[in-house]
């Protein structure tokens, strides 16, 4: 491993393989099964709840997914991660400072956005535990997204901290995203939107094993 992927590591011994992100109107009867198959990381991601509600949720979702092994992360929100002892939090571009989350929650898994190499040493510099890299693909799962990058982008932005691959993967890209380097992948539409989650998880995750 790089020297800089090691150091970063070090905030994240356990780094999720497939994060599967959550918010208010999923199905969270379904969270239990999904950390029974093998999905390892959630991040709670909720624009339109308030704190109190932001933080209720993120208490569900650990409760449901700990037992299990999994890791729980909060979009945006440090102070939220902390109030309801998640495990991480992951923070876009225009979010707080990846070092200033860093500074005040030094054991925490902390998550950076990243398009090119060069974003991605930035935040491997900052202390980031991982950085999540796209959208690799076309998706439908949030707007106003910039283009999509492609999996050369992923593999080229590879080897300064682990990246997770986020952006209309299924299955089959996952397996593409880890062939050229990422440590993961986060993903919506392909657990949320398939007939039966289940299956679906279960194949995402024999897919980056």
């Amino acid at each position: 491993m790089p020297a800089k992927e090691a150091r970063s590591a070090l905030f994240s011994p356990v780094l999720s393989r497939v994060f599967c992100l959550v918010s208010a109107t999923d199905d969270l009867s379904l969270l239990p099964g999904l950390a029974a198959c093998g999905v390892d990381g959630f991040q709670v991601r909720e624009k339109s709840a308030g704190t109190r509600e932001l933080i209720e949720l993120v208490r569900r979702v650990i409760d449901d997914v700990r037992p299990h092994g999994a890791l729980v992360v909060v979009n945006d929100r440090l102070d939220v991660a902390l109030t309801a002892r998640a495990d991480g939090v992951h923070l876009g571009s225009e979010d707080l400072p990846v070092a200033e989350a860093r500074r005040v929650a030094p054991d925490l898994v902390v998550g950076a956005t990243c398009r090119s190499p060069e974003e991605a040493r930035r935040a491997a510099d900052a202390g980031a535990s991982y950085a999540g890299c796209g959208p690799l693909f076309a998706t439908a799962s949030k707007d106003s997204l910039p283009d999509p990058l492609g999996i050369d982008a992923l593999a080229a932005a590879t080897g300064h901290l682990p990246l997770v691959g986020i952006g209309g993967l299924d299955a089959g890209r996952a397996r593409s995203a880890r062939a050229v380097g990422a440590h993961g992948v986060a993903v919506i539409g392909s657990i949320w939107r398939h007939p039966d989650p289940l299956v679906a998880a279960k194949e995402l995750v024999d897919a980056v094993a």
